[in-house]
């Protein structure tokens, strides 16, 4: 589990491809404190930690994940946002993100508001249903807040600090972006169905 509040900005360093997509990721992490087999979101999906090194950590990435991310776009030395698994305690400062990616959005606009930038994004069909005005969603692994939803596009504002501390501050229109929707939006339109 995740709380969609990113904790480094690592960079794609290597790509190789065997069976599945192997990746390593540079990262400010303390690799010393990180397990082999710990989960770490990495653009907003859980990927398991099968190596390290003393600034880096390598994943494998299946078929299934780069058919349902933009994980498949990933180029060496793409920048990436990062989230260590939660721990007992720990703050939850954004909302609960599994790191299981529903699937994939497009930026359709960016406006500047004052400081923040507001992005516009157009879901694929089968999720729009789930995102709700002021609810939460987590969009590469970052946990935001809608604030418009009209169909199948939703908006919303990113701050500079989140700007700053992500990958946010670099997106442009047509950017395919991991979509995570609030679980449980997916529960109660589940139980809505049942009722």
């Amino acid at each position: 589990m995740f709380t969609g509040i990113i904790t480094d900005v690592g960079t794609v360093s290597e790509l190789e491809r065997r069976g599945d997509l192997r990746a390593r990721i540079a990262t400010r992490y303390d690799t010393s404190s990180i397990d082999i087999g710990a989960s770490i979101a990495s653009d907003g999906v859980c990927l398991t930690v099968i190596d390290l090194g003393p600034d880096w950590y390598d994943v494998e990435i299946s078929a299934e994940t780069l058919s349902k991310t933009n994980l498949g776009d990933w180029t060496e030395g793409r920048k990436v946002n990062l989230e260590r698994a939660l721990k007992v305690g720990d703050e939850l400062g954004g909302h609960i993100v599994s790191g299981h990616v529903d699937g994939v959005a497009e930026v359709t606009g960016l406006t500047d508001e004052g400081d923040s930038t507001r992005i516009s994004f157009r879901a694929p069909h089968e999720l729009a249903r789930f995102i709700a005005p002021k609810g939460s969603v987590a969009l590469n692994g970052t946990s935001l807040t809608v604030n418009e939803v009209a169909g199948d596009t939703f908006g919303i504002n990113v701050i500079p600090h989140t700007q700053a501390v992500t990958t946010w501050g670099a997106v442009q229109v047509g950017d395919r972006i991991n979509l995570e929707i609030d679980t449980l939006a997916r529960y109660v339109a589940r139980l809505s169905e049942a009722g």
